[in-house]
Formats: C-alpha cells, structure tokens, sequence
C-alpha cells in the first residue's frame, strides 16, 4: 500500500465475515476443530499470533471442563503465558459473561494444583507447562477475543478487572481486549510481519507540532494524543522496539504498575507531566501541516517501550472520554545512519540502569566474533542486534543470529539444550561461557548449517505431534542429538566433536538427521510411558526443558549408534560421524 492509500477501518461486521471466509476456505479449521469457537481462536492463533498448524491445535484447550480457558501459548521467545478467552459473536453486543470468566480464569490459575485435578486432559498438559514458566517469571497476558462489541456495563468491569489483575501483589496479569479495531491493527501486523521496516503515519494537531533541524538531522516535536499511540504498528510483537535495548517488562514491572494507575484513574488527564516522553528514530519522514500528519519509513522506538506497553494494554481507558485530552510528548529524529541511531538508544535509555545483556551487541568479544566471521566469509553476516535486516547481498545460508547461536553453542558445547529456549540466561549468567574470544568461524558456519537443515527437513523428521508443537525447543534437542551420535562413534562419550569438523556432514545431512530425530523421539516415548504408568501427568514442554531429555536422548544415541552396523547403509553413516580424536573436548560448564 502507498503513502497516498486512504486505510478505511472495517467494522465488526466486515471483519466477522472475513474471517468466517478465511475459516471455511481452509479445511484445517474443520478437520482439527469441532466447533465455531474453537475454529475462531484457532483463525487467530494462525493468523495473529502465527502459530503453525502443530502449535495452534496444540494451543487449543477449548471443550469440556476447560475451565473458561480456550486456549494457552507458552511463548518462551518473548517469555510470556497467553491464556485466551473467545467468543466468536455474531450478534452486536458482549455482556460482562466472558469477562466474569477470565477473572475466574485468574483466580483458579492461582492455584495450579486443584486446577488440574478437575479440567481436561488437554489443559492439563498446558498447566504443566505453565507452571515451569512462572517459576522462570514469565509475564502473564490474558486476551478477551471477540467481533462483538462490550455493553457499558462490560466495559465498567473491563476496567474494574483489569485494575484487579494488574494491581495484585500476588498473582499479577494483564487483561486486554482484543476487539475489532486492536484485531485489524493485529491482523495488519501479522500480514507485515516479514517486511524489513514500518511504516506509519501519525496524526497530529499542527498547532502543538514544532518541525526544526538539529545537526543536520529533522527532527519533531509534538504533543502526541495517548490514543494516537494504540495506532503504532509493531507494539503488540515488539517490532517496533527493534533498536531499544530494553523491551518490555511486563505488566508487574513497578513502573508500569504505577503508570497503569495514572491511566486508570482521573490523573490520567496530566499524564504528559507525569512522564519523560516516547523517543523515535525513522529512516524517512514527511509532515504535512496542512493536514496534521506525519509519514515514516523505517520507524522505531528507542525510548518509551515500557509507555507504549503499558498505554496498549489499557486501550479501553485510553479511548474512554475521560482520556480524551491526555497527551505525551513525543520526539521524533530523522536519523538513517546506524552508528548514530545506536547511541541515540543507549543513551536515551540512561534514566534507569541498563542490564549487560541489553548491551551486548557492542560487547567486545560479540564485536570480535561478528568481525572475525565476515571476515572468513565474505558472504556471511553475523546479526548482533535484534531487528538487524540481512543485506541483499549477503547470503542467507551464511547469516547467523548472535541469540541463535548462543542456544547451538549451549546444545552443542554445553550439551543442555534443556536450557536453550532461556535467552535472558543465555546472555545474563551463561554470556562468559558461550561467547569466547577467538571461537572458530568455521564452528558457527557449521551450527548454523546442521540448523538450516533440521528446519529444511522438519517435516519429513518422524516425530510426535507433540514434539512438533515444540519446535523452537525440539530443534535444539535435535542439534544434541548429533553431537551425540558423533561423541558415541568415536567411543568419546563424555566429549564434544568440534562443530567445524562436522560441516561436511551438514552439508549432506540426510542420513544422520533421521538418527538424531529417533533419539529424540524413543527418549520422549519412554518418558511419557513412564508419565502414564505412575499416573503423572506428562509435559512435553517441561520435558524438553528438563534434565532427564538430555540423559535419554543420550542414552538413546549410545543404543543407535550400537545398532549401525547392521544397517544397510552403514558405511556411509559411519563414515560421516567418523571424527579423530583430536577434535573432542570436554564440555563447556553450564551448570
């Protein structure tokens, strides 16, 4: 779409049978899901939240005994809990019913253990997996989804609700309704998702709007409507805090606690005193006068995430009347050039300390590997910050994710993939241990190259459904599991092969991956048998994340390889893993 295309909002209507089209156009929703609620909130888990098939049927608790909770994502990526309640209506109005059904929701889940006595089997599962996740304080975010459109009096206890959840000292959540102006603007995102840059244009009162050079570079300054601000594209997927070094911290941040106070009551009025502003850099603007708009490209917050969090998920409050007045200040530079975009970020983010592992994009030894790997390839790129966008000529075979490569280093040398999926860890307590100063480019092209396999040949790996729900664990699990096979052929047990000694193999890697995919998959058999035997209840997300996935698959690898003699293409297997014992160190610590 141009700058110049007018974006007519559809209304509930419209969106309703857009979406009923989209559902009976895709006999997905009908095979896995055997009703119409359950074949909305699937639609949005889909479309929305861009589950894949797998996760999203996974996702789905919707049924009997579901105890108000139609559906549960465990997003370990962004770590955060999605407990959603939908209601596909087709009538105009929503009663306060479904809201009185989240707040039961919240209080059952306070208390896990006699909640799974008595919901169903599916939900029992999901409740395991979130358990482990508040023991690792993921943020809680419950999501009331519907066409319709609340009565005043459900919108009274939208308020009153999401005051309660946020506010509890003991069990804190945030509530946010997902009606048909948040779901278009969600859907637009999700439709975007793989655009390299956004692009908005603001509405803004020309009166209150200054436009002035600073350095060379345009930069504006205007008083911002609060409600101007739910039209930020990027805020719920934090695509538009790509260059902040902080993002969101959740509803039971301190901060955004005593922010979402001020907006849920009368001061919300004052709230441009009560606060620094919203800080933005864009690669490209226009500002109209006349018209009172500005167009971006390329547009970012670098100050202001944890303001724009928090005003999002009080978007009822924000476009209530007693809002109507409520601005923020907000700055936005005109600054394409990088380097000085960087410093912009950190340094607008000094009013409160900055933890290390926001900052470790510029870190010595990051800064060192990035350096030594596009030396050795030059078509290679080595992405150290979160956003980045692979240049057209730079191969994507040859691209590595600094995040990424901290969960391969932690499969491979540290042999946990258990812990892989804990990014803030990764980069927190375990930094010194994964990124080391002078580690082999040979060795990331090589980690990276047995990933872009097993996301090649996914579909084809036998493995549970289950497992397949999990597939940002299950792919980690699967790299173990080579570095396994390999330790196991070379009689090197407690050892490690390096991975650039494995490049070959990676390269033509069908024959071993299969190997990798049923030690995963016997070691989660055998667990979930041993679950049903002693009446437990079993979570394949837990399970991953646990020790004991670890001990099976390598038990599971030493019977494997025991067995390759026998089989028919032998030679090559054994070829393929064959390593020299020179290339084996021990593990890296990672306890």
């Amino acid at each position: 779409m141009t700058a110049q295309t007018a974006v007519v909002p559809i209304t509930g209507t419209e969106l309703l049978a857009q979406i009923q089209a989209e559902i009976k156009a895709n006999p997905y929703f009908a095979q896995n899901f055997g009703n119409d609620g359950e074949r909305f909130v699937a639609w949005y888990l889909r479309r929305v939240l861009l589950r894949d098939p797998v996760q999203a049927r996974d996702d789905i608790t919707d049924g009997s005994n579901d105890k108000w909770i139609d559906a549960v994502v465990v997003d370990d990526e962004e770590q955060r809990i999605i407990i959603i309640q939908g209601k596909f209506i087709n009538a105009s109005k929503v009663d306060s019913g479904p809201l009185e059904e989240i707040l039961s929701a919240w209080m059952r889940l306070q208390d896990l253990s006699a909640l799974q006595k008595d919901c169903n089997e599916k939900l029992k599962r999901k409740l395991e997996a979130v358990r482990k996740a508040l023991d690792e304080e993921y943020r809680i975010d419950f999501e009331l989804l519907t066409t319709g459109e609340l009565t005043d009096a459900a919108k009274a206890d939208l308020k009153a609700f999401s005051e309660k959840l946020s506010e509890s000292d003991d069990f804190t959540a945030s509530l946010t309704l997902v009606d048909t102006e948040l779901l278009e603007t969600r859907l637009a995102e999700a439709d975007a998702h793989e655009l390299p840059s956004l692009q908005h244009t603001l509405k803004v009162n020309s009166a209150k709007t200054l436009l002035t050079h600073v350095t060379n570079a345009r930069t504006i300054v205007t008083l911002l409507p609060l409600k101007e601000c739910l039209a930020f594209p990027g805020i719920n997927d934090g695509r538009l805090f790509r260059k902040n070094v902080r993002q969101s911290l959740g509803s039971n941040n301190k901060v955004n606690r005593a922010m979402r106070q001020t907006l849920n009551t009368e001061k919300i009025k004052d709230f441009f005193f009560y606060h620094n502003g919203v800080t933005a850099l864009c690669d490209q603007l226009d500002y109209d006068e006349k018209l009172g708009e500005i167009k971006v490209k390329g547009l970012s917050v670098v100050n202001g995430c944890q303001s724009l969090s928090t005003i999002y998920t009080a978007s009822e409050r924000v476009r209530s009347e007693q809002a109507s007045d409520a601005c923020v200040l907000f700055r936005l530079y005109e600054i394409p050039e990088r380097t000085l975009a960087d410093r912009i970020s950190v340094n607008t983010n000094s009013q409160t300390a900055v933890k290390p592992r926001d900052l470790r994009s510029n870190e010595r030894v990051m800064v060192g590997l990035k350096r030594a790997y596009e030396t050795r390839y030059s078509s290679g790129f080595f992405i150290t910050q979160r956003g980045t966008v692979r240049p057209a000529d730079k191969d994507e075979n040859f691209t590595v994710d600094a995040a990424v490569l901290a969960k391969m280093i932690m499969a491979w040398h540290c042999q946990r993939p258990n812990i892989a999926h804990n990014e803030k860890k990764l980069f927190d307590e375990y930094y010194k241990t994964i990124f080391r100063t002078g580690y082999d480019p040979g060795s990331i092209l090589a980690l990276q190259t047995w990933l872009n396999a097993i996301d090649k040949a996914w579909d084809n790996l036998n493995l549970d459904d289950q497992l397949r729900a999990g597939r940002a664990h299950v792919k980690f699990h699967l790299l173990f599991s080579v570095s396994a096979l390999y330790a196991n052929v070379n009689k090197q047990p407690t050892m490690v092969a390096s991975p650039s000694h494995t490049l070959k193999a990676a390269q033509a890697p069908s024959q071993i991956l299969p190997l990798a995919a049923t030690c995963l998959q016997n070691a989660f058999q055998s667990a979930y048998n041993e679950a049903v035997v002693s009446g437990k209840v079993f979570s394949p997300q837990n399970w991953l994340k646990s020790g004991a996935s670890v001990q099976g698959q390598q038990l599971v690898a030493g019977t494997v390889t025991s067995m390759l003699p026998s089989l028919p293409n032998s030679n090559f297997l054994l070829q393929s893993l064959s390593a020299p014992a020179e290339v084996f160190t021990p593990r890296w610590s990672a306890e």
